[in-house]
């Protein structure tokens, strides 16, 4: 998300940084600049036009004009208006009440709420320690209380069953009547969607909120749709006391206008971003970090949590053991690490986290970047195809094993050539790494991994 907008404002603030005196004439180019790229986002005229006077007023008053480093102050003015648009701190959900804490998830159909369901009650389950129930209240389609019932075995929460032939009121009470009585922390109602907001859908969802008067109602919405996003949620909070948004699907939204515009429109949280189809695809919403993230200087933060989260320690520490102790780096080191790249949403995600890295991901977001992720793919595809014996001694992969790899994994000779010689390449990076003697070396060998050392045979990261 934000790939135009961030490439964009990184070429229109770099104009600004080097001014030694910021003057209402000499910033009304750079302001145009941002607002153009704002539009272009997709972000709400309203939020462009008081986000634009906002850092107007700020920038040409004193405390720019007493900087040493005006430009600089500039930059930072834009990042804290950002977060003031989207919210300045992250809120989490307020389930500070008698359990069962009762959420409640509405939107159109085809936002992604029942996905959503699914992955908030297992960031529940996981980061917060509760014990989930979930249910279906829509009992317009018996292929969404279906889905629910899949994806909670999936997440391993528990399954309030319903059916089509009850009423949404009658299926949500009975699910609090069991989650009293089973001792869940928190239900999770999924409700019925429509393709478009129409009066019969309010009366019913006001009424079955009426009724089960939920501690947190979310409102779903995919931000695909840009500016219709921030409308859609405006039309139901004039309906339903909103207590926040998810915004869905912000991994194929590459202008971001729905999450600049939301906050600003409804004056709800953005609570949660769905970042992609898997069911641990969901992260809580920090401005300040969304704001970093916009201006190209990542969001370490996220980075961390994120490897907190997902990679598996255990496998990490016995790799760094077997190293240190010259143990070398084989072909299933090689693939547990392009294992734990995946878990964490591949490349292109954890550029976008680090640092200066998202124009570059932005540059990259076409051929090269794809050619990479497929390429990972492949590599794990061949190193299946071998043999425990030539995972651990890669010097015994004769021609006649390559032969043999390549028609397993359904690729070609020159491709296992290729993954051999990265993964030398990569052994010969952790051999440096064990000895602290080599670590500057090291990290000047990394550069090879990142973006300009992308240009391999095949578009492959060179390692």
């Amino acid at each position: 998300m934000f790939e135009n907008l961030t490439d964009r404002l990184a070429k229109t603030l770099k104009a600004v940084t080097g001014q030694a005196k910021l003057t209402e004439d000499n910033i009304q180019g750079t302001l145009r600049e941002v607002r153009m790229a704002l539009l272009e986002a997709d972000v709400a005229l309203p939020v462009v036009k008081e986000f634009i006077n906002n850092v107007k007023e700020r920038a040409v008053g004193t405390e720019v004009s007493k900087s040493l480093s005006p430009g600089q102050v500039f930059v930072k003015i834009v990042q804290q208006e950002l977060e003031k648009v989207m919210g300045e701190a992250n809120e989490g959900l307020n389930l500070a009440t008698q359990p069962p804490a009762v959420v409640m998830m509405a939107g159109l159909q085809g936002a992604g709420k029942t996905t959503s369901v699914a992955k908030l009650s297992r960031f529940l389950r996981e980061r917060e320690k509760k014990k989930v129930l979930v249910v279906s209240a829509d009992v317009y389609r018996p292929a969404a209380i279906k889905q629910l019932e899949t994806l909670a075995a999936e997440v391993s929460v528990e399954f309030f069953p319903s059916s089509v032939d009850q009423k949404p009121i009658d299926i949500v009470n009975a699910a609090i009547h069991h989650a009293r009585i089973k001792h869940f922390d928190v239900l999770i109602v999924d409700t019925a969607g429509r393709l478009h907001v129409d009066s019969d859908m309010m009366d019913e969802i006001k009424a079955l909120h009426a009724a089960i008067k939920p501690v947190e109602t979310l409102f779903v919405v995919d931000a695909m749709t840009g500016q219709d996003a921030a409308n859609t949620a405006k039309a139901f909070n004039d309906v339903l006391p909103l207590t926040g948004v998810v915004l869905t699907k912000t991994d194929g939204d590459a202008r971001g206008g729905a999450a600049l515009s939301v906050r600003h429109i409804t004056g709800k949280p953005i609570k949660f971003l769905g970042v992609g189809e898997k069911v641990d695809a969901l992260e809580p919403f920090h401005p300040d970090r969304i704001a970093s993230r916009i201006l190209g200087m990542g969001d370490v933060l996220s980075l961390i949590e994120e490897v907190e989260q997902k990679v598996d320690k255990e496998k990490a520490e016995r790799l760094a053991k077997k190293v240190q102790k010259g143990k070398g780096f084989d072909l299933e080191d090689f693939r547990d690490q392009l294992q734990q790249m995946n878990n964490m949403g591949g490349m292109a995600s954890l550029m976008d986290k680090l640092p200066g890295m998202g124009q570059m991901g932005a540059a990259m977001q076409g051929a090269n970047l794809s050619n990479a992720e497929k390429g990972f793919k492949q590599f794990e595809s061949i190193i299946n195809s071998m043999t425990p014996h030539e995972r651990k001694r890669p010097e015994v992969i004769s021609g006649s094993r390559k032969k043999r790899i390549a028609m397993g994994s359904g690729t070609q000779i020159q491709d296992v050539n290729r993954l051999l010689k990265q993964h030398k390449q990569m052994a010969k990076m952790m051999k440096k790494f064990s000895s602290k003697a080599g670590m500057a070396k090291m990290m000047r060998g990394m550069k090879g991994m990142m973006p300009g050392g992308m240009g391999g045979p095949g578009g492959f990261p060179r390692m």
